[in-house]
């Protein structure tokens, strides 16, 4: 059981001991300072936080008692019920709220649940910000308001309809195109809230839609995060089904990925190498997408003019760096596209609509569409933590092993070689060491990752 504590904000396992896992009183401690920090930015009668949740089987009582300690705190919840990630993001804004708190732990199993927490622009916390709800939370002197002063909870499940309504007036969306496509797509949603959104916006657009667990009840069919080796069923059923393509979301649905008309990936990593081709050949301009992600954007992005950036890992770097350059477009290999055109958050509805856009004025299949982008293979694996690794004393034993490699050492280490790459850090979401490489080959990925493995090891 695990309790992770960091500036994106809280993470655990339900049930078991206080401050080792996620229990109702680390979520209160946690909410309560996080509506400490807010009350903090600005002094005013008023203030508002929006908050809605996955629908994980522990997110409804995560929620009541996020809410009520916020309405202890003397602040206004707008409640949005079972929503999405890029969602609770947008009602930020629109809502003019101080800040926004999302009930998820994304990709991880069911027994896991999260805060995610958002400032007034409904975009992750920075570096200092999520320090500074730590040093509150350590703290424990919570100032609560007396009773004639306690906030209020407003509920508004309109939200993900506006959402969709945003993301169908995007420019670049072409609905007729879609609609005049007739595509037919099946959905994995692993029974989370993109059963609810995705549907609805794929009938907006003329889809016809084969659902896969769609039902919001929590209960995950599979393991939720949307890599290969979790998705045999959609694979099979896309065949099944003579559809045209596959789209399967994680609980939160800020992450897309794409299976073809033949069963195969798509590649996660290449959702958003396809999404900002689409939108590079519309509007021309800077892409950015994390250390860990594929070269294939980089690839992408010079073919149209453009200038390729990579951040450290982290949704929060990659928006930093964004604004930075001013991408129009960017991301995590992760199936997490951002386009600021919307808002400054992954947004798997909003990829889903560009991808689509694209596949109807290309006129052509997904495997197809795969086929014409440079082809890179990447291996994704991981050791777990155990309290003798010293992951700080490996990293630089690694670093002064390959000092005469092109080696970038801001999230962790990477290490460019002529024709592959190998990233190492520690995961911020789970007790894990990340070992990601990509090669031109899946064998060569897979053989790169393991001697790193092997290596890593023995220095242990």
């Amino acid at each position: 059981m695990t309790l992770i504590k960091s500036i994106s904000g809280i993470r655990g396992t339900i049930g078991g001991t206080t401050g080792e896992n996620l229990t109702p009183i680390d979520v209160v401690k946690f909410a309560s300072a996080y509506g400490s920090w807010v009350k903090e930015q600005r002094n005013k009668d008023n203030y508002r936080v929006v908050v809605g949740r996955d629908a994980r089987i522990s997110g409804e009582m995560i929620q009541e008692l996020v809410m009520q300690t916020l309405v202890g705190l003397g602040i206004h919840v707008i409640d949005l019920g079972l929503s999405t990630t890029p969602t609770v993001e947008i009602a930020v804004t629109e809502e003019h709220a101080d800040g926004g708190i999302i009930l998820t732990a994304s990709h991880n199993p069911k027994q896991w649940n999260a805060l995610k927490l958002l400032n007034n622009k409904g975009e992750f916390l920075n570096d200092n910000e999520g320090k500074k709800i730590l040093e509150i939370a350590d703290s424990e002197k919570f100032q609560f308001s007396e009773v004639d002063h306690l906030g209020e909870i407003t509920k508004n499940d309109a939200y993900i309809d506006i959402h969709i309504d945003k993301v169908l007036d995007l420019t670049l969306v072409n609905e007729d195109a879609i609609k005049a496509a007739n595509f037919k797509v099946v959905v994995d949603a692993v029974n989370s809230t993109g059963g609810i959104a995705i549907p609805l916006l794929l009938e907006r657009l003329g889809v016809h839609t084969v659902k896969l667990y769609c039902t919001p009840n929590g209960d995950f069919p599979h393991n939720p995060e949307p890599l290969k080796e979790h998705l045999g069923e959609i694979s099979k059923l896309v065949v099944q089904e003579k559809a045209d393509l596959g789209i399967v979301v994680d609980p939160d649905v800020d992450r897309l990925a794409l299976i073809s008309e033949n069963g195969e990936m798509f590649g996660e990593e290449y959702t958003l190498v396809a999404c900002a081709d689409y939108v590079l050949s519309k509007t021309p301009g800077n892409t950015v997408s994390n250390m860990s992600s594929s070269r294939a954007l980089r690839d992408v992005t010079e073919k149209h003019g453009g200038n390729y950036q990579a951040s450290a890992v982290g949704e929060v770097n990659v928006v930093k760096l964004m604004k930075d350059i001013n991408a129009i477009i960017g991301g995590e290999g992760n199936g997490g596209v951002i386009y600021p055109e919307s808002h400054y958050g992954r947004d798997a509805l909003v990829g889903i609509a560009l991808f689509l856009s694209h596949l109807a004025e290309k006129k052509m299949n997904v495997s197809k569409l795969r086929a014409s982008y440079p082809s890179y293979f990447m291996s994704k694996k991981k050791i777990a933590l155990t309290p003798e690794l010293d992951v700080d004393g490996i990293l630089q034993k690694i670093k002064e092993k390959y000092a005469s490699e092109n080696i970038t050492t801001i999230d962790g280490v990477k290490i460019d070689f002529p024709e592959n790459w190998v990233h190492l850090r520690k995961s911020n979401t789970e007790p894990i060491i990340r070992i990601y490489t990509e090669a031109k080959s899946q064998q060569e990925a897979d053989a790169l990752a393991d001697r790193f493995i092997s290596e890593i090891k023995s220095i242990s």
